[in-house]
């Protein structure tokens, strides 16, 4: 089943024709993001907590967000601040971070199979990072590595999309084969690794959050904080975009230069995530579809609904492998494909079923 032939993500066109049909509309669908929203903030703060609460050492949950914060006992403290904050804040912000860029890719390629871990921006990321490692450099560089990643994986698939002219329905082709590459040669740098480095990197490769400080989190987790402000800011410039090229340039805006600039909003959001998390999987790819069931299609508020989503699954996967699923050591990437590959089978069944047609 070729890509084109799937429905594309709902444009800000057809969100404004919806919302018109019936009086009223508009503002009972604002009502339904905005609870949404806080009921996303909600669980998001209560996962976070309880995550922070729980280890080895068991904190009630009121003294483990005081000692968040630098209050309570030193012991309290010690442990919350320095071992588990760091973690949990990482899953908060990676899955945000892959949430929208998940999100702002399927506008861009009118496509609901397009995502970082699809099209080869993680994969790239995972390039980035692990020939970091092969080199001996300092860790305090991946989020660097990791990026530059990605923009190889963009650039490669820019680049082959420049050359034959493709749609930009048909990228996901093209990013499917980067991503095979890409992943290709992870696999050869970890093979011909010392034992020692391997374990390192394959652990990495898959998506986990083991061992996430501070440093990482500020560099890392500022710059996807402010890739994700660059993206509500210029929402409306995406909304235009769904108009069609044509539209665009006729409203003011070179759809062009906007596309470009918006890919590479989606490529630093996606690669800085990876760079905390690794490559996980499929929360990409399937926040954006559920939010849109639940939402609607995009606006500036399930586009909040959409980070907020992302943050509370990659928090309450990895809160799963450390305190919940008998396996000791899973990495996070391994129960978000878990929960993501019957999400994509379902959505592919979906997609290819004919249209309905009327009995009259």
């Amino acid at each position: 089943m070729s890509p084109d032939t799937l429905t594309p993500a709902p444009s800000a066109r057809t969100a404004s024709a919806a919302a018109g049909s019936k009086p009223g509309a508009l503002a009972r669908a604002r009502r339904r993001a905005l609870l949404l929203i806080a009921a996303a903030a909600v669980l998001l703060v209560l996962t976070a907590g309880v995550a922070l609460s729980t280890g080895q050492v068991s904190i009630a949950l009121p003294d483990a967000l005081r000692a968040l914060f630098g209050s309570g006992a030193a012991g309290d403290v010690l442990v919350v601040r320095e071992f588990r904050a760091p973690r949990v804040l990482s899953a908060v912000v990676a899955g945000a971070g892959l949430a929208v860029a998940g999100s702002l890719l399927q506008r861009l390629f009118r496509n609901p199979l397009a995502s970082p871990d699809v099209i080869g921006v993680t994969g790239g990321a995972s390039f980035g990072a692990v020939l970091l490692l092969a080199t001996g450099a300092s860790q305090a560089l991946t989020p660097l590595a990791a990026l530059g990643g990605g923009l190889l994986a963009a650039t490669l698939l820019g680049a082959f999309a420049w050359r034959s002219r493709m749609a930009v329905t048909r990228l996901v082709l093209v990013g499917l084969a980067v991503q095979a590459g890409l992943a290709a040669a992870v696999n050869l740098m970890i093979v011909r690794f010392p034992a020692e480095l391997a374990g390192q990197a394959l652990q990495w490769t898959t998506g986990s959050l083991y061992g996430r400080t501070w440093p990482e989190l500020w560099g890392a987790g500022g710059a996807i904080a402010a890739a994700v402000a660059a993206v509500f800011l210029m929402d409306r410039r995406v909304a235009v975009l769904d108009l069609g090229d044509d539209s665009a340039g006729g409203l003011g805006v070179d759809p062009h230069r906007t596309r470009l600039g918006l890919l590479l909003l989606a490529v630093v959001l996606a690669s800085l995530a990876a760079a905390l998390a690794g490559p996980v999987g499929f929360v990409a790819l399937a926040v954006p579809h559920l939010v849109r069931l639940l939402a609607g299609p995009p606006t500036p508020l399930t586009l909040a609904l959409t980070a907020l989503t992302g943050a509370l699954l990659l928090t309450a996967a990895d809160h799963l492998v450390l305190h919940v699923l008998p396996v000791h050591g899973l990495p996070v990437g391994a129960v978000t494909a878990t929960l993501g590959a019957p999400w994509l089978l379902a959505l592919m069944i979906r997609q290819g079923r004919p249209p309905q047609r009327s009995s009259r």
